[in-house]
């Protein structure tokens, strides 16, 4: 048993190399056994023995990788789900975006685009959706695609209902979709301010400068470092006072960077970006043994430093942008 196990962890380090060598995707610090889970899934829906012949599999058949990839992508979402979490966004972060000029908000792994359509219901109702750019992002094409054509099972509109009153929702949940046979189709206003794009938040970069960055119930399916890297690809993409939202089993402070952030509702794990401020050299601090003219011309020194880091931080930013 020890060495079947044993086996089996071999082969699915070979798989997840094998996609990431010929397909770009890379699942090697993913949670093992979510991935387990899908693999053993495609196996006994494709009625293969083992791991090794779903790995020539997908190095030879496209299709049959692009139905894995689909398994791949997280799809356990709702219209307002966590109705708690919205509600906070209501109520605390909403004032606070209010005051701009106009917001961009990014919804990582989006999914097939629940969550997107729930945050332009919520900026509809509080006035700000007309100045707002949603960007919703995926690795899964076929979610997306979904997610483009806002259509959902009627026999989940029970359920998103409650969610949207939970929620603090004010109008009829009916008004934002029409309902034709066992279908609802989210209504084209609320689609038109938002961008559906394919991005891997394993593999790609920075993403423009946002005020809001929603990427919930996401993060648990990575391990340690790799959550620490799409941290890291987070406080890039999101401007000074931006706010950052998690789901209620994820949080930033086990990451190194935690203190880049402070919380706004540690309950639904909604966090504020500090702003970096520039520490002054204070020239009453003396160092035992150090003449004052070097101390003088050390301060110079780390101002003209820090202010030269601050410049380059401008143009990084800009370079980012274009």
């Amino acid at each position: 048993m020890e060495d079947a196990s044993e086996n089996e962890d071999i082969e699915v380090r070979i798989l997840l190399e094998a996609i990431y060598l010929k397909y770009g995707y890379d699942f090697r610090n993913y949670s093992k056994a979510s991935l387990k889970r899908r693999i053993t899934q495609r196996l006994t829906l494709s009625n293969l023995d083992n791991i090794s012949e779903m790995i020539h599999k997908v190095i030879h058949d496209r299709a049959f990788f692009d139905a894995f990839l689909n398994e791949l992508s997280i799809k356990v979402t709702e219209m307002f789900r966590d109705p708690s979490f919205f509600l906070a966004m209501r109520t605390r972060i909403i004032p606070l975006l209010r005051q701009l000029p106009f917001i961009k908000v990014w919804i990582a792994g989006c999914s097939t685009g629940e969550e997107v359509y729930s945050m332009a219901i919520l900026l509809t109702e509080e006035k700000l959706y007309e100045k707002t750019r949603i960007y919703a992002t995926d690795f899964s094409e076929a979610a997306l695609n979904q997610a483009r054509e806002g259509i959902y099972k009627t026999s989940d509109i029970k359920k998103y209902t409650s969610n949207y009153q939970q929620a603090g929702g004010v109008e009829s949940f009916a008004d934002y979709f029409l309902a034709r046979y066992e279908s609802a189709i989210m209504n084209q206003s609320l689609r038109k301010n938002i961008t559906f794009s394919r991005h891997n938040l394993v593999t790609d970069g920075v993403f423009g400068e946002m005020n809001l960055i929603v990427c919930r119930n996401v993060l648990i399916y990575f391990n340690r470092d790799l959550q620490d890297n799409v941290f890291g690809l987070f406080v890039d993409s999101l401007c000074e006072g931006g706010f950052l939202a998690l789901g209620s089993k994820e949080t930033i402070r086990l990451s190194r960077h935690a203190g880049n952030f402070d919380d706004v509702s540690k309950e639904e794990k909604i966090y504020y970006k500090r702003s970096v401020s520039t520490p002054e050299v204070q020239s009453s601090q003396r160092v035992e043994g150090l003449p004052e003219g070097v101390l003088n011309r050390s301060a110079v020194l780390i101002s003209e430093t820090i202010k030269r880091l601050d410049e380059l931080q401008g143009l990084l930013r800009s370079a980012t942008r274009t």
